[in-house]
């Protein structure tokens, strides 16, 4: 009797084991609570999840792909590895339905859909979860041509397959179908998988017409969903029409999916200046009627486009979250076989291995998703700066995460770890107080226990080219270089002289350490205290992999990558600081400058200052009035090559032909300062485009005009009809490059000279603001006539003015100002913007009339 007792104990405790197991570690179903909350079902817990979308089983990257001979099911594992190193626990894509459909909506089988499945039973393996987009509307074929594919969008596109009856019978088939599909991999249909969240209709469908026709669309597409069981919420796309809201609900969606773009997108270079204050605020004026419903909020898609930097995305989070939103995926992952090309979405970048910076701002924006409450308020710009255990410094380059077991970081910090005895991983780009290393690559340390960790470094990542400009697979934006660098540990519990053991496959590098310092190449190693004894082995389990996995693609640094641009302007008797990167297969003997200003000729040694960054500094008695010309000689064994030719020889050579030069013009300190010149700089505004804006010759030598023509101030936005009027049209123009060699000199300017002309004989209001590094902006009116003139005004009767954010956020309801709590006062040298705006400061009568400008340049005397 009492083993009979005993053996169904057992099995009670068996049982209830397994499905306490089974209950954490799937969750259930999402539900959506009264309050618009999507909990799991079993726990009621809060959803909370962050990631990015990945597109290789589909389009332009499947047959990338394809023409590189790639693998791609073993390209999915190494992403996803690297997914798992960023802490990202949600996947979202948009399904090329194009590919895997026919013209009547029947579900197709075929590389596509098995390249889907696999990544999603990769994803599932490493607890990742999902939210699937089973239709998106376009083509297969950007950023190339759209080539032949069978679905049912290629037949309709978008717009008819809103309206067209047969293309809404070609939907319902197959959404039901896709949502019934039955993923070989996993043996689960879709609509039955624990680890989808939700299904989000299709991609940005931009209705317009009635609601009532709106709502019957919705109702026929959530039916056609429902109709599977599936028990999985559906949200639906909003942002593309937000006064269409009532009308989504009402045809059923439980939730809408929104995107977030905070510096527009295209802008074909890399933005430069503050852009934190794009991204103080995510204002949804319409959440009352998602509150109304019991709708819950995620986000589709973010980036901040055309931004190299990494310390923007914690706060596009932490706004989110006080946005009351749940879920958010960054657009888009780049597989690490396209990213050296950036072909994919050009105005994006995001890759561990290429991008790492950028990726690890990213792990830490996983971090506030996951830590910070929702609606959770913390100031406006610039007190939001810090939050929580976050915080971000636009001068530093630096976002950084500080919790008690945790120490994030994507720049040098000076941080102290809130709790060094607790920790458990850091993760960094360059300096801390517990990691020293001076490689381009991020590195990741886990607590193992107490006398051992974890050590994984990953290769340098050097930019060589425009990573936002027009790409293509014959042109190299990013390389990846193999080299050993010194890298010093100063955690406790190590102590000094440890010991570091290589682990992962193929990595034979045998490291010494010193105290605490050691040379280390890319690869995965333990860390481990003198004398400790060793408890683990290379295949034990580490989170979703083994403790020895590692992915890097292979050194792709085949020729010598040189990148230098030189100042334009510079002050004279100021310290000249000349800079370059040039990374090659073999490393230079010497770099050196050789240049000649007036009658002085001059060679000097560049010293690398930190991998791939040489530099030399022209002391100030030497910088005279006049034109300084000079050639940069990388030196490499016998050979020496001359740039900016690019060219083996000496330009001292007699057969050395190409002469051309960099030049740096050294003007005297009452010069004055241009801040704006249209023949140079129109190309590089920051601004809305509209018909008959163009560039013109004047009647002077070397001079244009910028000319703008606006026939409103206002036009109704197609996607949000209920917006209010904002009547005014607004430009900027970074400053950066232009006063990059006269900041000492701005103090000594006092007055703001604009040349320019309305060009419909009236007089035109321009508001004229200077932009400071913080947000802030100080202006005043300028009345522009139909002459050419040179309009002056005063910089001490400069007063604040509102700051436009530009670019302007996408979707198009985010607030058009900024609102701040900005207490600095005007310093002319912390410049780096001008803001050009038509509407400040007039009657109701003058918003409505047309205007057109010409603008030729801006200067400070």
């Amino acid at each position: 009797m009492k083993i009979k007792n005993c053996l169904f104990l057992l099995i009670c405790f068996i049982s209830f084991s397994l499905g306490f197991s089974q209950d954490k570690s799937l969750k259930g179903n999402v539900i959506i609570d009264d309050n618009g909350v999507m909990r799991w079902e079993h726990s009621q817990e809060e959803v909370h999840g962050f990631g990015v979308n990945y597109t290789v089983p589909f389009a332009h990257a499947y047959r990338s792909a394809k023409r590189l001979g790639v693998d791609v099911k073993k390209a999915i594992d190494n992403d996803i590895y690297h997914f798992t190193r960023l802490g990202f626990d949600l996947y979202r894509i948009h399904v090329w339905d194009t590919e895997i459909s026919d013209v009547n909506g029947n579900l197709i089988v075929n590389e596509h859909l098995d390249a889907f499945d696999y990544l999603l039973k990769k994803l599932k393996e490493n607890n990742i979860n999902f939210v699937i987009t089973p239709i998106a509307f376009w083509g297969n074929g950007w950023p190339e041509p759209d080539t032949e594919s069978p679905g049912f969008s290629s037949k309709y596109g978008k717009a008819d397959c809103l309206t067209n009856p047969e293309a809404i019978k070609a939907q319902q088939n197959y959404l039901y179908q896709f949502i019934n599909h039955v993923n070989p991999y996993t043996g689960i249909a879709y609509k039955d998988e624990p680890n989808i969240i939700a299904f989000e209709v299709s991609n940005e469908p931009h209705h317009k017409g009635e609601a009532k026709n709106v709502t019957d669309f919705v109702s026929k597409m959530v039916t056609a969903i429902k109709k599977t069981g599936t028990k999985k919420p559906v949200f639906y796309n909003m942002s593309h029409a937000v006064h269409f809201m009532d009308a989504y609900f009402k045809g059923g969606a439980q939730g809408g999916t929104f995107q977030w773009y905070p510096t527009g997108l295209g802008y074909g270079k890399e933005l430069s200046g503050n852009l934190l204050p794009n991204v103080n605020d995510y204002n949804m004026p319409f959440d009352s009627i998602i509150k109304k419903h019991n709708g819950a909020k995620l986000v589709y898609e973010f980036d901040a486009a055309d931004v190299g930097k990494s310390y923007i995305y914690p706060t596009m989070a932490r706004s989110f979250r006080t946005a009351g939103i749940q879920i958010g995926t960054h657009f888009a992952y780049d597989p690490t076989f396209l990213a050296p090309f950036n072909t994919e979405y050009n105005t994006h970048y995001m890759n561990l291995n290429y991008a790492p910076q950028k990726a690890l701002s990213l792990k830490i924006a996983s971090e506030v998703f996951h830590e910070i409450p929702m609606h959770s308020q913390y100031g406006t710009y610039p007190e939001n700066n810090e939050f929580g255990n976050f915080k971000v410094n636009y001068e530093q380059d630096l976002a950084e995460y500080n919790s008690k077991d945790k120490f994030f970081y994507t720049n040098t910090t000076t941080s102290t770890p809130v709790n060094e005895k607790h920790l458990k991983e850091i993760a960094g780009y360059g300096n801390s107080k517990l990691v020293s290393y001076n490689g381009l690559g991020a590195y990741f340390l886990d607590k193992i226990d107490k006398n051992s960790w974890r050590l994984e470094v990953m290769p340098d990542a050097i930019w060589v080219d425009n990573l936002f400009g027009k790409n293509s697979s014959k042109k190299t934006v990013a390389v990846i270089n193999w080299d050993i660098h010194t890298m010093s540990l100063n955690i406790k519990d190590l102590g000094t002289n440890f010991n570091i053991e290589a682990i992962n496959e193929g990595n034979t590098h045998k490291v010494n350490v010193s105290e605490n310092t050691f040379i280390i190449k890319p690869g995965t190693y333990i860390v481990s205290k003198s004398g400790a004894k060793k408890r683990w082995s290379k295949q034990d389990v580490f989170k979703t992999n083994t403790l020895n996995a590692f992915y890097a693609p292979q050194t792709t640094v085949s020729k010598p990558w040189f990148n230098h641009a030189s100042i334009e302007e510079v002050s004279e008797n100021t310290p000249l600081n000349i800079n370059l990167q040039y990374v090659a297969p073999e490393k230079p003997d010497s770099v050196k400058m050789v240049g000649y200003l007036g009658s002085k000729r001059f060679t000097l040694d560049m010293n690398e200052v930190t991998p791939y960054q040489y530099n030399v500094t022209i002391p100030a008695e030497a910088i005279k009035t006049g034109y300084l010309y000079y050639h940069i000689l990388v030196e490499t064994g016998n050979k020496t090559v001359t740039y900016p030719a690019g060219k083996e020889g000496k330009p001292n050579e007699w057969d050395f032909y190409d002469t051309a030069s960099y030049k740096t013009t050294v003007v005297g300190k009452s010069n004055p300062v241009y801040l704006f010149e249209a023949i140079n700089d129109s190309d590089n505004l920051v601004r809305q485009w509209k018909p008959g804006f163009k560039l013109m010759p004047t009647q002077n030598n070397n001079e244009a005009e910028y000319q703008i023509h606006l026939k409103n101030l206002f036009e109704p936005d197609v996607e949000n009809l209920n917006a209010k009027p904002i009547y005014d049209y607004t430009f900027k123009h970074f400053v950066l490059e232009n006063i990059k060699g006269r900041v000492q000199d701005l103090n000594n300017k006092n007055t703001i000279v604009v040349k320019a002309r309305s060009l419909n004989n009236k007089v035109c209001k321009l508001q004229v603001a200077l932009v400071l590094n913080d947000g802030s902006a100080y202006g005043t009116i300028i009345n522009i006539t139909p002459e050419i003139k040179e309009h002056k005004l005063e910089v001490q009767n400069l007063k604040p003015v509102k700051t436009v954010t530009l670019p302007r956020p996408y979707p198009s309801f985010l607030p058009y100002n900024l609102e701040h709590h900005i207490s600095s006062d005007f310093d002319i040298t912390k410049l780096e913007s001008i803001q050009f705006s038509i509407g400040p400061e007039m009657s109701k009568d003058e918003q409505k009339d047309t205007y057109s400008l010409g603008l030729i340049n801006v200067r400070l005397d």
